[in-house]
C-alpha cells in the first residue's frame, strides 16, 4: 500500500509533526469509538429488543444472550485473522476494513426481520470490532515515540469510553420515549396499549442501531489520509517511504537514529535466526503467556458483560424505566472522566502500579454488588411447584392479573412483584421474567412451539455428522415441559438499584484507571516485535472467548442461579489479576519496545 505522505508537499513535510500526531490520534481514537459502540450500544436496546422480539420472533433468553454476545464471537472470528491481515495489506488497510465492515452491520441490525440476520449483523459489528482491537493499539505502537505511546493508548481508551457514553445517551433517548409513550396512552384500553407499546418499542430499538452510522463513516473515510506504519514499511525494505512516515510523527533530528533502531532487528545475524522461531520458543513465550494472561484476568472481571447488561442488572437492582438509563450514561460518563486521570497516569505512575490499583478496587466493587443482590434473594419465595401442577399437555398459560399476582406473593405482599421462571423441553431451556408492575405483560404463556426450534440448513448438515451443540429439536418435541427453577420476590426499592449502581461506579472507575488503559500497552509492549502482529491476535482470541463466554451465559445462568452468583464469580477472578499484576508483570514506562523485548531475553 502507498503511503499517503508521498503526495505531501515538501514544505509540510518538513513541519512540526505536531499536527500530524493529533490527527493520527484522533482516528486511531474513532477506532476506539467505534469499539466502544460495538459494546455499549445493546445495552439500550436489549430492553426493548428482549419485550418485542420474544414476542415476535420467540426469541429465549439464551438467543437473546448470543445477541449481546455476538460482537464478542465476531471478535473471536476476526481476531484469528488480524495479525495475518495487518501484515498482508498492511496496519492503516486493515483499519480501513474494519471502518467499512463496521459502517455495512448497521443496516443489517436496524433492518433485521428475524433472529438469523439479527445475529448477522451483529456478528459482522464485532468482526469490526476485532480487527480494530488488534490493529489501532499496533498502530499506536509502532507509529508513536515511547514518551507519547502511552497517551496513545489511553486516547484509544478515552474515545471507547465516549463511545460508550455516547451509545448510552442515544439508549437514554428511546427510554424517555418509550416511557412518555407508555404515559399518553395509559387511557387506552389494555389491548390497543399493548399495541401501541410494542411498535414503539420495535422502533426504539431499530433507532438506536441506525444512530451509529455516522461515526463508521468519519472513521472510515479519516483512516484514508493516515501514513503507513514505519515499523511494516521497513520490514517490507521499503525505507524511503518510512522515513516519510517517521517525519509525520517523530521530530526532524530523531528520524534516522528511530529508523536505524527500526532496521537494527532485521540485520543483525542473531535476529535473522528469529524468522525461524515459533510463537512458543523459549525467547517468546513469557511475553506471550504474561499477555495472555493479562488479558484473559481483564475480561474475567466481567467487564463487558456489566457494560452491555448494565440497563437489564440495574432494572433487576430496583432502577425503573428510563431512571436506569440515566444511571448507564452516569456509568459511561464516569468511565470516560477517569479515563482522562488515566491518560495523565499511565506515563507517570507505570503500568504495574495502575494495574494492581485497579484489580484490587474492582474485586472491591464486585463483592459489595454481590452482596447487595445476596441480600435482595434472600425475600424471594419459591413458587415452582405451584406453577408445574398448573401444567396442561406440556404447556403453561398462568394469566397474571392483581388476585393471582397475590396468590403467589402472598396475601402480606402490598409492593411490586417480580417472577422469574426457568422451564425446560429437553435440552431447550428459557428464563421468563415478569413483573406486576409492567404494563405490557398480563400472562406468562409457555408453549412448545414457541420454545422449540427446529434445525436450519447448516444445523441439520452438523447434526447429520453429530457435530451440531445445540439441543436436538427431535428429541425436545417429546419431552414434557418441565419448570426448572420458579421464584417470586419484590421488586427491590430504588434505594438498592442505586447502592448497586453506586457499586458499578466504583468499578468501572477503577476500571478505567488500570486495566482500561493498561491493558492494551501489555498487549503491545510485552509482546517481541518478531511475533507482534500473530502474538496480539492470539492474546485477543483468548481475551474475547473469555469475554464471549460470559455474555453468552449471562442471561441464562442469572436466570437460574441469580446476579449474585455472577458477581461473586467475577469478583474472584478480579482478586487474581491483583495477584498477577502484583506478582508477575514488569514495568515497562518509558522503554522503547527494542529495549522491553531485550529484557526478556
Amino acid at each position: 500500500m502507498n503511503d499517503v505522505s508521498v503526495a505531501m508537499p515538501v514544505q509540510a513535510r518538513a513541519a512540526s509533526p505536531q499536527w500530524q500526531v493529533r490527527y493520527l490520534l484522533f482516528i486511531a481514537g474513532m477506532g476506539g469509538l467505534l469499539y466502544g459502540i460495538d459494546i455499549g450500544i445493546i445495552a439500550g436496546a436489549l430492553p426493548y429488543l428482549e419485550s418485542t422480539a420474544s414476542i415476535s420472533w420467540h426469541l429465549t433468553s439464551q438467543q437473546l444472550s448470543f445477541v449481546v454476545a455476538a460482537v464478542l464471537l465476531g471478535s473471536v472470528l476476526s481476531s484469528l485473522f488480524a495479525g495475518a491481515i495487518a501484515d498482508m495489506i498492511g496496519r492503516r488497510g486493515a483499519m480501513l476494513l474494519a471502518g467499512v465492515l463496521f459502517t455495512l452491520s448497521i443496516p443489517v441490525m436496524a433492518l433485521a426481520s428475524g433472529y438469523v440476520p439479527l445475529l448477522l449483523g451483529r456478528l459482522l459489528q464485532g468482526i469490526s470490532g476485532g480487527l480494530i482491537g488488534v490493529v489501532v493499539p499496533l498502530y499506536l505502537a509502532e507509529v508513536l515515540s515511547p514518551d507519547r505511546r502511552g497517551r496513545g493508548a489511553a486516547m484509544f481508551q478515552l474515545l471507547l469510553t465516549i463511545g460508550l457514553v455516547l451509545a448510552a445517551l442515544i439508549g437514554l433517548y428511546q427510554a424517555h420515549a418509550v416511557d412518555s409513550a407508555a404515559a399518553t396512552e395509559q387511557a387506552l384500553a389494555s389491548e390497543e396499549q399493548r399495541r401501541i407499546l410494542f411498535e414503539v418499542k420495535d422502533h426504539a430499538w431499530r433507532t438506536i442501531f441506525w444512530s451509529c452510522l455516522l461515526p463508521g463513516l468519519v472513521f472510515s473515510a479519516g483512516v484514508m489520509l493516515l501514513s503507513e506504519s514505519p515499523r511494516w514499511l521497513v520490514r517490507r525494505g521499503r525505507t524511503a517511504q518510512a522515513r516519510l512516515a517517521l517525519q509525520r510523527t517523530v521530530a526532524t533530528d530523531e528520524v534516522e537514529a528511530t529508523l536505524r533502531a527500526m532496521q537494527a532487528p532485521s540485520t543483525s545475524a542473531a535476529e535473522a535466526g528469529d524468522k525461524r522461531d515459533s510463537l512458543l520458543s523459549r525467547r517468546y513465550v513469557w511475553p506471550f503467556l504474561l499477555a495472555c494472561l493479562i488479558l484473559a484476568c481483564t475480561q474475567a472481571t466481567g467487564i463487558n458483560s456489566v457494560l452491555a447488561y448494565a440497563v437489564t442488572i440495574l432494572h433487576q437492582a430496583g432502577l425503573p424505566g428510563a431512571v436506569a438509563n440515566g444511571a448507564d450514561v452516569a456509568i459511561k460518563l464516569l468511565n470516560a472522566v477517569m479515563t482522562v486521570v488515566a491518560l495523565l497516569l499511565v506515563d507517570r505512575k507505570g503500568r504495574k502500579f495502575l494495574l494492581m490499583l485497579g484489580s484490587g478496587g474492582i474485586a472491591l466493587a464486585l463483592l459489595s454488588a454481590a452482596l447487595l443482590f445476596l441480600q435482595a434473594e434472600r425475600g424471594n419465595v419459591d413458587v415452582r411447584p405451584v406453577l408445574q401442577q398448573q401444567v396442561t399437555a406440556d404447556a403453561l398459560t398462568l394469566k397474571l392479573d392483581a388476585e393471582n399476582w397475590q396468590r403467589l406473593a402472598g396475601s402480606d405482599a402490598t409492593q411490586p412483584q417480580q417472577l422469574t421462571v426457568s422451564y425446560a423441553y429437553g435440552d431447550f431451556t428459557n428464563v421468563r421474567s415478569l413483573r406486576s408492575d409492567a404494563v405490557d405483560v398480563d400472562g406468562l404463556v409457555i408453549r412448545r412451539d414457541a420454545s422449540v426450534q427446529a434445525d436450519g440448513v447448516i444445523g441439520a448438515f452438523f447434526r447429520r455428522l453429530h457435530l451440531n451443540p445445540f439441543p436436538d429439536p427431535v428429541a425436545a418435541d417429546q419431552a414434557p415441559l418441565l419448570i426448572e427453577r420458579a421464584s417470586i420476590g419484590p421488586v427491590p426499592p430504588p434505594a438498592h438499584g442505586w447502592a448497586v449502581a453506586v457499586c458499578i461506579l466504583v468499578f468501572v472507575a477503577f476500571f478505567a484507571v488500570g486495566p482500561g488503559v493498561c491493558v492494551w500497552l501489555a498487549l503491545s509492549e510485552l509482546m517481541p516485535t518478531r511475533i507482534r502482529s500473530n502474538g496480539m491476535s492470539i492474546a485477543l482470541l483468548i481475551n474475547q472467548l473469555v469475554s464471549t463466554t460470559i455474555a453468552a451465559v449471562f442471561l441464562p445462568v442469572v436466570g437460574h442461579y441469580g446476579y449474585a452468583s455472577m458477581f461473586f464469580a467475577w469478583a474472584g477472578c478480579a482478586v487474581v489479576y491483583f495477584l498477577v499484576a502484583a506478582f508477575l508483570l514488569p514495568e515497562t514506562r518509558g522503554k522503547s519496545l527494542e529495549q522491553i523485548e531485550a529484557s526478556f531475553r
